[in-house]
């Protein structure tokens, strides 16, 4: 019957039996023979016919709208199947990359077969938390991850900006360097060290630049972070200045469990890969 509900909704769109089942794909003879069919198992008369012209009846505009909406679960339908029934995998990652999370979940729906992704976002500690239980199929870890996970495709996210206060000393300077830093109270999300860089560490939430950058506005300190996040924050209270610090960055890695190797997870690591060597 929903054959037929789909034929009834293409002639009222163009009111043309001909027309229609050329959208269709059928011949008006069939096209005609779902009408009727349809409206014998409705009781009512959908169209009015003669040699110039098709129109709907009362009753066949009444069950327009009907139609629309039986189509409109249908489809939704078949596409909640198709979805449930492709291979699916969960990726935990930091804010951070989000943008690499993305372009790897569009190249793996693009794929055949295609592979569904589940983007989770997390720090470093609940994503290592999540991979342990079997919660998510990777992670996109900062480095070193933990020793019990297979770790591949690192890539280094450059630390080039200095997130300072409003009002700050160092607000106005065109660039700072280390020596600048000497008295600060530098931030540091999770565990990771600022190497080389002077001033009293105070570590914040796990992997958290926001929860930071809430602590640098506050006035608690000051942080080094990514141009790749900096340039996507705007905030009246805070000020980026470019930092000079060497070769300053952070190292991640797609981490997995070892025991859990499945096909779609080694189609995971080649797209991400994949995605850091190309745009």
């Amino acid at each position: 019957m929903l054959k037929e509900v789909q034929c009834f909704a293409r002639v009222a769109a163009r009111l043309s039996f001909s027309a229609a089942a050329a959208d269709l794909g059928m011949s008006q003879p069939a096209m005609s023979q779902a009408i009727t069919r349809l409206e014998r198992a409705a009781g009512v008369r959908l169209f009015d016919r003669t040699a110039r012209e098709v129109r709907l009846t009362a009753e066949g505009k009444a069950l327009l709208g009907h139609a629309g909406e039986l189509l409109s679960a249908a489809h939704a339908f078949s596409a909640e199947a198709a979805r449930l029934a492709r291979p699916t995998i969960h990726l935990a990652y930091p804010p951070l990359v989000g943008a690499l999370a993305a372009r790897v979940a569009r190249r793996l729906a693009r794929r055949s077969p295609a592979i569904g992704v589940e983007l989770r976002v997390a720090g470093r500690g609940a994503a290592g938390e999540a991979l342990e239980r079997g919660e998510v199929s990777a992670a996109i870890l900062a480095t070193p991850a933990p020793a019990r996970f297979v770790t591949a495709a690192r890539f280094h996210v450059s630390v080039d900006q200095l997130a300072v206060p409003l009002g700050h000393p160092l607000e106005s300077r065109s660039r700072v360097g280390p020596p600048d830093l000497a008295g600060q109270v530098l931030l540091t999300p999770g565990s990771r060290a600022w190497a080389g860089l002077p001033g009293h560490a105070r570590t914040v939430a796990d992997d958290d630049f926001a929860a930071a950058l809430d602590l640098v506005a506050a006035g608690a300190g000051v942080l080094p972070i990514p141009q790749l996040l900096a340039r996507t924050i705007r905030r009246d209270d805070l000020r980026f200045v470019p930092l000079d610090a060497g070769d300053l960055r952070i190292t991640y890695a797609l981490a997995w469990a070892r025991e859990r190797v499945t096909p779609e997870l080694m189609a995971l690591v080649q797209a991400v890969q994949d995605a850091l060597w190309t745009r």
